[in-house]
Parts: C-alpha cells; structure tokens; sequence
C-alpha cells in the first residue's frame, strides 16, 4: 500500500525545517527511498507547492495521504482557487 507524506531531507538544523511531499510504501522508515516527490512545504515561510494533478492521479491509484498532507492539499486547492477568481476579475476589469 502506498501513502502520500511529508519527508525531512538534510540534516536537522533547528529552524530551518522543510518537507518533500513524496509517495512512500506504507511501512517504510521516515527518510527512506520514495517512489515520486509531488510538492513541498516549508512552515517557517509558509511557502506550499503541490502538483494537483500528480496527487488526483496517485489518489485513483490507491495512494492514501496522511492527515497532514491531506490538511495541506486541502488547504493549498483552496488558496488556488481564491488566486484564480482573483485574476478573473482583474481580467475582466
């Protein structure tokens, strides 16, 4: 079974955190070998990215995201689609 979850690359350096958003096997360790990385997520800058159609697509497959990568993705398709009715009106204008 395969789980869509955040892994922590490098070294631990306090305060300077970030994840891969990444497909993994279920049982395998936190810093193992992934299958494909989807996005990223730095809390200190806030910064998100996530490919939706790679995360729609592993979802079909049987991938199942952890609460807080499904959290993050619900959180990221909403500001999307806020910055995308955004530009339509500004492009109306």
């Amino acid at each position: 079974m395969l789980k869509i979850r955040l892994r922590r690359p490098g070294k631990s350096v306090k305060g300077r955190v970030h994840y891969k958003i990444v497909i993994v096997e279920a049982k395998s360790p936190r810093e193992s070998k992934f299958v494909a990385q989807i996005g990223f997520y730095n809390p200190i800058n806030k910064l998100l990215q996530i490919e939706i159609s790679e995360y729609e697509s592993w979802i079909k497959k049987g991938a199942k995201p952890t609460e807080t990568v499904a959290a993050l993705f619900k959180k990221y398709k909403k500001e999307m689609k806020s910055k995308e009715a955004i530009e339509a009106k500004v492009s109306e204008s």
